[in-house]
C-alpha cells in the first residue's frame, strides 16, 4: 500500500498494491493495521456504504455535524468518479480548500477523508458503483449540503459530457458562507 500526500495534509490517497495475472487480480482493499499506520492514529469504521450512479450524477458535497461527524474512506469500484474533500474545519490552515482526485476501476486509487470535510463526487463514465466505510453512522438531523458550485469555493470539475444531474437536496444546497462548520 502507498499513501500518496495531498494539498491538504490530512486527506491522503490511497493506492493499494495490485498484483495481476491473464488471470485477473488480487488487492488487499483494506488492512485496518496498515490503514492506521498510515495515517497516524486510530480509526473505527461502523458503515459500509455502496451507491450506483449513471454518467453525470453528482452526489454532495456532503456532511454531517457532531456528534455524528464522519471519516470517509472512498473508492470506485465500477467506473470512474471525481471525487472532492472541501475542508470545513475553521481552525484549519486549509479551511475553505478542496482537493479532487478522479478514482477509478482502473487505478484503484482510495480517498481518506476524515472528519470535519464536505466531501461530493461527479460520475464520469456511463455508470459507476462507489463504496465506503465511515466512521460513524449516518443520521438525518445532523447531515448537511453545500452547494456543489458554490463560488467561494470554485471547484474545478471536470467537464462532463451531459448535464450534472442533482438530488432535489443538492440542488438546494446551501453557499459555503452559510455553512455550519466544525472548530
Amino acid at each position: 500500500m502507498k499513501v500518496i500526500d495531498t494539498d491538504i495534509n490530512d486527506v491522503k490517497i490511497i493506492e493499494p498494491s495490485v498484483f495481476g495475472d491473464e488471470r485477473g487480480f488480487f488487492m488487499e482493499s483494506f488492512n485496518q493495521k496498515k490503514f492506521e499506520e498510515a495515517i497516524g492514529y486510530d480509526v473505527n469504521f461502523v458503515q459500509d456504504n455502496h451507491s450506483k450512479s449513471q454518467l453525470g450524477v453528482l452526489r454532495g458535497l456532503h456532511y454531517q455535524l457532531a456528534p455524528f461527524a464522519q471519516g470517509k474512506l472512498v473508492r470506485c469500484t465500477l467506473g470512474k468518479v471525481f471525487d472532492v474533500a472541501v475542508d470545513i474545519r475553521k481552525s484549519s490552515s486549509t479551511f475553505g480548500q478542496w482537493v479532487g482526485v478522479v478514482l477509478s476501476e482502473e487505478n484503484k486509487k482510495q480517498l481518506w477523508i476524515p472528519e470535519g470535510f464536505a466531501h461530493g463526487f461527479l460520475t464520469l463514465s456511463e455508470t459507476a458503483e462507489f463504496l465506503y466505510k465511515t466512521t460513524n453512522y449516518w443520521d438525518k438531523d445532523s447531515e448537511r449540503s453545500i452547494k456543489w458550485n458554490d463560488s467561494e469555493l470554485n471547484i474545478n470539475w471536470p467537464e462532463c459530457s451531459t448535464d450534472f444531474i442533482l438530488s432535489d437536496k443538492d440542488a438546494t444546497a446551501i453557499n459555503f458562507t452559510n455553512a455550519e462548520f466544525f472548530s
